[in-house]
């Protein structure tokens, strides 16, 4: 571990139903794999609350001087893919890869670091069928008349243990996979599936066609971790039935314990409903960038909420994280300024300690978010207190600084580079012709450059020095009418956009 901290991650297991330590076996570097997207559209919130809360794990991990091997897999194939590229009349090579670029954007956004390793599953496709193949070996995996395999759940006596489902009572005629063939029990799940038609397919030792949904993570997980590795994680929403086949037809296929710690981030509900098309509460990362509001606002409030309790997501709370993030960063500002007298206040020294240790402790429980967080903005309280009193001096702001940056460490919310991010995402308005009033009028507003809003700060600021107060406020009301917000303070004055 780091010299930041002896604190050992705490993590809860879905497997075991109990908190546990989370560490590496075998190898240095903790060997986790996270499910990724299926690139047949933009990502909304909820994937991204799932991705982000992976990304404070690996982040806190590395901060605790644990080395990560990640990988995430990238679905660009499935039954959405080929719908819709044959809709679009595009090869589904073409029209995922839209996407999936779209999705690194959205993570580049997002402050989300790339995992280790991003396979796609058009690439793995020669690893899919070797699994398959050892299953039916096993007489696990069986062909039907149509060419499709099939795994037989009777051979997993285990299945149902990691999403705790008692199963014995699910009868022939139950609904859990979307085939209806003539599989030998209705529980079945398919590991590949027959050409249909001119459908993009690969010609294999299993027959011409493509993968079920379930195999290409324990193919690409066994390829790039092993047979058993440290950490499986992903939204709740695929602990059943994706995971637990997952794990049905790794363990079968190998004999091992496929992963040992699972980890599921909760559902996201939007103003208090669940997120939905047809109740006009759905929303990609790209609708709210266009909306106005700020990548860095988004990330805070997605993250803010510990992973394993649900976040309602509003509109409300995405302003008071807004809020938030421009007290953090002015703080920050504030502490890098410097002009303090030397030496050290002992009060904010051990609020200063209080607040390292709180972050550190919060986040090695279980990822508590909200602490970490609330342990940080104590410190801003105390520490502005006694700037404001002149009693804050240099020996205090190097600690305070020290801290912060382990804070932004996982956060990732310091650097404002927001305006660029938004002006990424008007560009791509623009070539989607996906532009509305909304979005016309925040280019209008970005179009107004720093150096043009510094201009008129300083003009401002001499227009009071020879008490010409009516410019004064006028450059005050222009800069509001275009989304720059001033704060007079004893420091000078600072600007933010709204």
């Amino acid at each position: 571990m780091s010299s930041e901290s002896e604190s050992q991650l705490q993590l809860f297991n879905t497997l075991s139903g109990t908190v546990e330590p989370l560490v590496p076996v075998g190898a240095p570097a903790l060997r986790m794999y996270a499910c990724g997207p299926t690139v047949y559209d933009y990502g909304h919130i909820g994937n991204f609350r799932t991705f982000l809360h992976v990304d404070v794990l690996r982040r806190f991990l590395k901060q605790q001087g644990v080395p990560v091997q990640h990988v995430m897999n990238i679905t660009d194939v499935d039954d959405k893919i080929i719908r819709n590229a044959a809709s679009a009349g595009k090869s589904i090579e073409d029209y995922s890869a839209k996407f999936e670029q779209a999705f690194f954007e959205d993570m580049e956004w997002l402050g989300i670091e790339r995992p280790e390793h991003l396979p796609r599953a058009t690439d793995s496709i020669p690893e899919m069928v070797a699994l398959i193949q050892k299953l039916a070996e096993k007489d696990t995996a069986y062909q039907i008349e149509d060419g499709s395999w099939y795994f037989r759940i009777a051979n997993f006596p285990e299945y149902g243990k990691l999403a705790k489902k008692d199963l014995e009572g699910l009868e022939d005629g139950a609904r859990v996979d979307n085939d209806e063939h003539e599989k030998d029990a209705a529980r079945d799940f398919a590991l590949w599936k027959a050409v249909k038609g001119d459908e993009r397919h690969w010609e294999t030792p299993l027959g011409p066609g493509r993968p079920g949904w379930h195999i290409e993570c324990s193919a690409m997980a066994r390829k790039y971790l092993g047979e058993s590795f440290d950490l499986h994680a992903g939204g709740e929403d695929l602990m059943f039935p994706h995971h637990e086949n997952e794990i049905a037809q790794s363990e079968s296929a190998t004999g091992h314990t496929f992963a040992r710690h699972w980890m599921h981030v909760r559902f996201l509900l939007v103003e208090g409903r669940k997120m939905s098309k047809s109740d006009n509460n759905f929303y990609t990362l790209r609708d709210l960038l266009l909306k106005g509001y700020r990548a860095s606002a988004i990330r805070f409030l997605l993250i803010s909420v510990p992973y394993r309790h649900q976040l309602n997501f509003t509109f409300d709370g995405l302003i008071e994280s807004t809020n938030a993030i421009d007290r953090l960063r002015t703080f920050h500002q504030r502490m890098l300024k410097g002009g303090f007298a030397a030496g050290l206040n002992p009060e904010i020294a051990a609020a200063t300690a209080k607040a390292r240790a709180g972050y550190t402790a919060s986040l090695a429980n279980d990822l508590n978010t909200a602490e970490a967080r609330a342990a940080i903005f104590d410190l801003v309280r105390a520490a502005n207190s006694a700037a404001d009193a002149g009693t804050l001096q240099s020996e205090n702001v190097t600690e305070i600084l020290s801290v912060l940056t382990l804070f932004d460490g996982v956060f990732a919310v310091l650097t404002d580079n927001d305006a660029a991010i938004t002006r990424e995402a008007i560009a791509w308005a623009e070539r989607e012709d996906r532009m509305d009033e909304v979005a016309t009028n925040l280019v209008e507003k970005l179009a107004f450059s720093d150096a043009d809003i510094d201009a008129l700060v300083a003009e401002r600021t001499q227009a009071k020095k020879s008490r010409n107060f009516a410019r004064a406020d006028a450059i005050r009301n222009d800069l509001l009418a275009k989304g720059i917000l001033l704060e007079d303070g004893k420091d000078g004055v600072r600007w933010k956009r709204q």
